[in-house]
């Protein structure tokens, strides 16, 4: 049986692996370096998986507190109501004009949010709805005040109002235990807004009406005293205005008596000056015309006649001479004519002369008259200017007390209309219903926040135990916290068979995993698999016994003789037929390794076995006595595998590894912290022997992932034993 499986063995090669993943030094960085990595799914899938039951233990209980939550919680109702809120308007009317005033405001929808979550409304409806006579409500104990105010504080409470982000709706709700209650409520608070709303209209109208009442007295005394002091000082000034001028307009030294004289001779003065400039125009003409218009106008009939004469004359001039004595008479008669005429022309011309000097004269004389008056009036309205200063500073005061004395009056009669006309600018669209089902609990958010709240809380909790349970459980932990490459990952498994069952199939998972570490540790090395390896761990119980015992049985079954040395001096794993042969006493004696070298019952597998329990390991290891047994032990066998102590707390692994010179150091995954596996790589370092690698032992990681997908594996060493390995004495 034992030949076919080393048969079988001989050329079985599950696994193939690039060389250069195994090529010596190329995965080991400084033991502890740490290198940065993103986010790893499948370090997170690897966490929640090893703690899965923990996981899904608080899932549950979140589950189960949502349906507790679900059921405990007391049962509540919410009843919605619906108002439209428009700017207030409010109509003024009178007998000449009809004015239409509408109040705007950005802010009026977030006051009248405000104003629905008010206390003062809240005491309202208490009081309306009569809440503190209500025993289920507020209960019996205390006061009628005492009662009240838990009424206002529960209504305040329970009321919620919805600001709406456009438009002109809001929308408010109520929560309570009973739907009856839930809809009376919120009616009365709607309700209630709308009368708050009216009354505090109706008492800013009032409070503004006697407000103005006020002023308006104020004014009116004002405006009385300012017009005594204005007659006083017109009185005091002798200052007599005709007119108060133009409405909003100063008053002028026109307005004076002064004045209106001053205006009115100034007027006279300037036709005065117009008349005699024409009367002077008219006289300097007539000069120069020599009063030719009216001499023609008075000699107009001389020259009518001797026309007639001149006409007669040149007649006869063509039948009798000039000296005829008729021509001469009628040359007599013409020249008798122009001398009338010239006479007649001359008087006319110094009459109208005369005439026009007289009358520029008298414009003349009127001008200057008027001038001389106007001199005397102006210093009169000088001097009446300079003391109407004041009487225009008083005048002024009267207008404006005049002005605001209307215009509060007037505002006054706009506020008396409006207030008694006005609307409310709010309105109830939808009322309150009685709700069919309460909103509260909601089953079905209790039990996702339940479900969701489990599982991050059972994630978190796996993620901080993990943190807190800082050891070596992945290839990625050997390779980034121990620096080293990671040989292989054996499988555990609970429920199988034992070890040695496993091992003697080389089919089974734990065999496999085996087969990879032998094949890694071909690449291990430049000249291949070493022919003596010490195999380790930092704590007792790791499965080191067990991986040596596998990696042996592993060269075993592959045609080459291998001798198995169980160096653990303390506590040996490996038991033969005699206790009295072993390590300890080719220690302590120069006899050759034959005699206690002895064959097993698996093909090509030998054993040298602990023998005697000695009192001083350490020092037995020190001598160097080891380093020619193993010497001796490379010559008779293809293979050496050293079953070594653990490396933390004594000596005796560092000795062995140094006489070795290459050694792999086991961890069991999920129990051996970082730090104590980083102390044994150091330790081993130290030494000077070639670590070749880390092997992770009862691992519980995905088999998917490694290529085990058709096996769940079993368990390697979960307790200490004793394996027996004798089954005849070796031939020397």
């Amino acid at each position: 049986m034992n030949n076919e499986l080393a048969r079988q063995g001989d050329g079985y090669r599950p696994y193939s692996y690039p060389l250069a993943h195994f090529t010596p030094g190329s995965e080991q960085r400084p033991a502890g370096s740490t290198p940065q990595h993103g986010l790893d799914f499948a370090a997170i899938f690897r966490v929640i998986n090893e703690w899965k039951w923990l996981v899904l233990g608080v899932l549950a209980a979140g589950i189960a507190l949502g349906l507790l939550a679900s059921l405990l919680t007391t049962k509540m109702y919410r009843a919605w109501v619906t108002l439209e809120v428009n700017p207030p308007t409010v109509e003024i009317l009178d007998e000449k004009s009809r004015e239409v005033s509408t109040q705007t405001s950005w802010d009026l929808m977030a006051t009248q949010v405000g104003l629905l979550s008010s206390r003062t409304l809240a005491q309202r409806v208490a009081e309306d709805l009569n809440l503190a006579a209500d025993r289920n409500f507020v209960g019996a104990d205390g006061d009628a005040s005492a009662r009240l105010e838990r009424a206002t504080s529960r209504v305040a409470g329970g009321l919620k109002v919805v600001a709406p982000e456009e438009g002109q709706l809001i929308r408010f709700s109520y929560v309570s235990d009973s739907p009856e209650m839930a809809a009376k409520i919120a009616n009365g608070v709607a309700d209630g807004f709308i009368k708050n709303g009216l009354e505090r209209r109706f008492e800013a109208s009032a409070y503004a009406r006697t407000f103005l009442q006020q002023q308006i007295a104020k004014t009116r005394a004002q405006l009385e005293k300012s017009e005594r002091d204005l007659v006083t000082y017109a009185q005091a000034e002798g200052i007599i205005n005709t007119s108060s001028g133009a409405p909003g307009t100063q008053p002028t030294d026109a307005n004076s008596l002064q004045g209106e004289s001053l205006v009115a001779l100034n007027q006279a003065l300037a036709e005065a000056t117009a008349r005699r400039v024409m009367a002077e125009g008219a006289y300097r003409q007539a000069q120069l015309a020599g009063g030719s218009s009216e001499a023609n106008a008075s000699t107009q009939a001389l020259r009518q006649s001797k026309a007639t004469l001149e006409a007669e004359y040149q007649d006869k001039r063509t039948l009798m001479k000039p000296e005829h004595p008729d021509m001469l008479s009628l040359r007599s008669r013409i020249d008798e004519l122009d001398r009338q005429i010239a006479k007649e022309r001359s008087t006319t011309a110094s009459a109208q002369a005369t005439t026009l000097l007289g009358a520029y004269r008298a414009a003349q004389s009127a001008e200057n008259n008027l001038r001389a008056q106007v001199a005397g009036l102006k210093g009169s309205v000088l001097n009446l200017r300079g003391r109407s200063i004041r009487y225009n500073i008083l005048q002024r005061e009267v207008d404006t007390n005049r002005g605001l004395y209307d215009a509060l009056l007037q505002r006054y009669k706009a506020i008396g209309v409006g207030g008694s006309v006005g609307t409310s600018p709010v309105m109830i669209v939808d009322r309150a219903e009685v709700p069919g089902a309460p909103y509260k609990p909601n089953v079905m958010l209790n039990l996702l926040l339940g479900t969701v709240g489990g599982l991050v809380a059972g994630i978190a909790l796996a993620f901080m135990l993990d943190v807190l349970n800082d050891t070596i459980k992945t290839r990625e932990d050997v390779r980034n916290k121990l620096g080293q490459a990671c040989l292989g990952v054996i499988p555990k498994e609970r429920g199988k068979e034992d070890l040695l069952a496993q091992l003697e199939d080389p089919a089974s998972a734990v065999s496999e995993a085996y087969s990879a570490v032998l094949a890694a540790l071909r690449f291990s090395a430049e000249t291949g698999a070493p022919k003596a390896l010490l195999v380790t761990s930092a704590n007792p119980n790791e499965g080191k016994s067990s991986s040596a015992l596998a990696l042996a049985q592993s060269y075993a079954r592959r045609g080459e003789t291998v001798l198995l040395i169980d160096a653990d001096l303390r506590r040996p794993a490996f038991k033969g037929v005699s206790t009295s042969h072993g390590v300890t006493d080719l220690l302590t004696s120069n006899e050759s390794i034959s005699a206690h070298v002895v064959r097993t019952q698996h093909s090509n597998l030998w054993l040298l076995p602990c023998g005697p329990i000695a009192p001083n390991p350490a020092d037995l290891l020190s001598t160097g006595r080891f380093a020619e047994i193993l010497e001796e032990a490379k010559e008779h066998f293809d293979r050496v595998v050293i079953d070594s102590p653990p490396a933390l707390g004594i000596a005796d692994a560092t000795f062995l590894a140094a006489f070795a010179g290459h050694a792999m150091l086991v961890v069991e995954s999920g129990r051996t912290r970082t730090n104590q596996a980083r102390e044994a790589v150091e330790r081993l370092l130290s030494s000077g022997v070639h670590l070749v690698g880390v092997t992770l032992t009862k691992s519980a990681e995905g088999a998917s992932r490694y290529g085990y997908a058709s096996y769940r594996y079993g368990q390697v060493e979960d307790k200490r034993k004793e394996i027996i390995m004798i089954s005849e004495q070796a031939d020397a």
